[in-house]
């Protein structure tokens, strides 16, 4: 059940809230964009809401990166040893993910610039969209939250900022794969070795080609939270102002500028 069902009158839309979150089109920077695609491919997808795309890329990554052994080969040319970082590569499957790479990269940037001018013609349009939305299974509406509870709870397992601000399917795919990432390196079992004193056993479970993935998901989860925290306060304020403004506001009323009340 929603407060507003669009008749798709309007050419664009800048916003639509449903029970699976609140998804807007707003500026943004296309090069932080290609660089959150750069960082992992399909994170840049992600921050603009094109989940299925961000969804394919992610999967790839992970998938084709483990087989190539990516992630080790960095480990090892950390270390020095660039003849072993060569050596544990795998050809067959380091020449598929070159040019995907390349693409998320090219493909973030692009639709990044073409979503800035349409949300500058949808902000003229100014058509009215759904704003509140409640069913047997969820609720979700337009309101103000705080950035810093988004980052403190991305802090804590990346995931619950995104299920703060009532971004579901962000927030099921990175919990999903948080959980994947910490079982297959181990990294929780090291925590628990490092509480209780042994270092070097602790060092020798990890698995470093899974353990890396961690930087750059925890980075996105803190990032992708406050942004659309953000981005959702100033919607619902936006949305404020007009309501207020078609019901409240006197129609003769002017905003005489340049001149001063008495």
């Amino acid at each position: 059940m929603d407060n507003y069902t669009n008749d798709n009158t309007a050419r664009r839309y800048k916003a639509h809230v449903s029970i699976l979150g609140t998804t807007q089109i707003h500026l943004r920077n296309p090069y932080i964009i290609a660089w959150w695609s750069a960082a992992f491919p399909g994170f840049g997808h992600l921050l603009l809401s094109k989940y299925l795309r961000g969804f394919v890329l992610f999967v790839w990554e992970v998938v084709v990166n483990v087989h190539a052994n990516v992630n080790l080969a960095m480990v090892y040319s950390f270390q020095g040893e660039i003849e072993m970082a060569k050596n544990i590569l795998d050809t067959r499957w380091l020449l598929i993910y070159i040019p995907v790479y390349i693409f998320a990269i090219w493909d973030s940037y692009r639709t990044t610039v073409d979503l800035n001018k349409i949300y500058l013609l949808a902000e003229r349009e100014e058509h009215p969209f759904n704003t509140f939305s409640i069913s047997p299974l969820e609720i979700n509406y337009l309101d103000k939250r705080n950035p810093i509870l988004a980052v403190i709870w991305s802090l804590f397992v990346p995931g619950l900022g995104q299920l703060y601000i009532h971004r579901i399917v962000t927030a099921f795919f990175v919990i999903v794969w948080i959980v994947a990432f910490s079982y297959y390196s181990y990294g929780l079992q090291a925590i628990s070795l490092l509480f209780l004193g042994e270092i070097q056993k602790a060092t020798s479970v990890l698995k470093p080609e899974w353990l890396l993935f961690f930087p750059s998901i925890y980075g996105f989860a803190i990032y992708d939270s406050y942004v659309n925290t953000v981005e959702n306060n100033k919607l619902y304020e936006k949305v404020q102002r007009k309501y207020l403004k078609v019901n409240y506001q006197d129609p003769t009323f002017k905003i005489l500028k340049g001149q001063k009340v008495k």
